[in-house]
């Protein structure tokens, strides 16, 4: 399955037998089916008909809508599950206090876990920077061995939160010096790497709300975190244990030079990729996502599992909509323009 990414001004989407159909100045540019796409990302002064919409949550597609100068999203989930007997169960769950907390000291076990691995891996790859590694990982290690003490929710939040302060004070040494990355910062972001973690932790929510949604589950029902206002608290939940897995992404996509400092620019509204740096960051994601997504696959599974844990969850289970492959070409148009799509 794939990703479709619009990234461009004055573009406007229709549906046709099948398809999107892309027009520029009133003259039919590209075609894209539905049939292969799993997911469509819009940014820009992009426009589209209620029938395409219709026709893409018929056919189980998200829409994320990239809106604003820093990107704020907005998701439109497909037709849902039609199972809806796990949503009274999930639902059931989050009003078990002792059900909460064990699911969350598992995330945040799972999440510590990733960590350390990362960080083992990079201190053996980057041995110039072996000591500030081996000082976080002693540090990581006490927080996540001191999880099974903590009793509540909150604990859980302080544990997490010291365990992060660790963990990105080990990051920042092997993060290119080009991009001023000494900390964890957003809303907005003051730097081109934690402008990168950003997009790419938003692209893991949207990721993450439909993956649950197609499973049949509220992606606002949450255990960790509990139910907010215009929050998909269960996909924070989910997306916790991944976030070092897209940290990795990010961090691969600037060593490999994919993105430099040159693709952002800092404004009163923070740090921003500039629109060559998005172009290149699309390809880079899809190219590398296929790990993070096999890895959501495998938590949304989990989740269904403690949920119920006397119905283990097979993977035919999951819908087909978040199967992928590992393609990866965004649509971009160019002169003449051409249509892609992306895993």
């Amino acid at each position: 399955m794939t990703s479709l990414y619009v990234d461009r001004r004055d573009v406007h989407l229709r549906h046709d037998a099948g398809a999107i159909v892309f027009y520029e100045n009133g003259q039919r540019s590209a075609t894209v089916p539905l049939a292969p796409l799993t997911r469509v990302i819009l940014r820009g002064k992009v426009t589209l008909e209620a029938s395409l919409l219709a026709h893409l949550g018929g056919h189980g597609i998200g829409v994320l809508f990239m809106t604003g100068r820093q990107g704020q999203p907005s998701l439109l989930l497909g037709r849902a599950h039609n199972d809806t007997t796990r949503r009274v169960a999930q639902t059931r769950r989050s009003l078990q206090a002792d059900f909460c907390l064990d699911y969350a000291r598992t995330l945040v076990h799972a999440k510590l876990g990733h960590q350390l691995q990362w960080l083992d891996a990079l201190r053996h790859s980057h041995p110039e920077h072996r000591y500030p590694l081996t000082h976080a990982l002693e540090q990581l290690h006490c927080q996540q061995a001191g999880l099974a003490r903590v009793n509540t929710l909150e604990g859980l939040r302080g544990t997490e939160g010291a365990a992060a302060a660790c963990y990105f004070a080990g990051l920042r040494t092997v993060v290119p010096a080009a991009l001023g990355f000494h900390e964890r910062n957003r809303r907005p972001p003051r730097d081109p790497f934690n402008a990168l973690l950003s997009l790419t932790y938003t692209l893991l929510m949207a990721e993450t709300a439909m993956a649950l949604h197609i499973a049949g589950y509220d992606p606002c029902i949450g255990y960790y975190h509990q139910l907010s206002h215009a929050r998909e608290s269960l996909a924070c939940d989910v997306m916790e244990p991944l976030r070092p897995l897209a940290d990795q992404l990010c961090l691969r996509l600037v060593q490999d030079h994919t993105l430099s400092a040159e693709h952002f620019r800092t404004t009163d509204a923070g740090c921003l990729l500039g629109k060559a740096g998005r172009t290149r960051y699309y390809a880079g994601y899809e190219t590398h996502a296929g790990p993070l997504r096999r890895a959501l696959r495998a938590q949304v599974q989990n989740l269904a599992r403690h949920i119920n844990p006397e119905l283990p969850v097979p993977d035919t289970e999951l819908q087909p909509q978040i199967e992928e492959d590992e393609s990866a070409l965004p649509w971009v148009p160019q002169t003449t323009p051409t249509a892609g799509v992306a895993p």
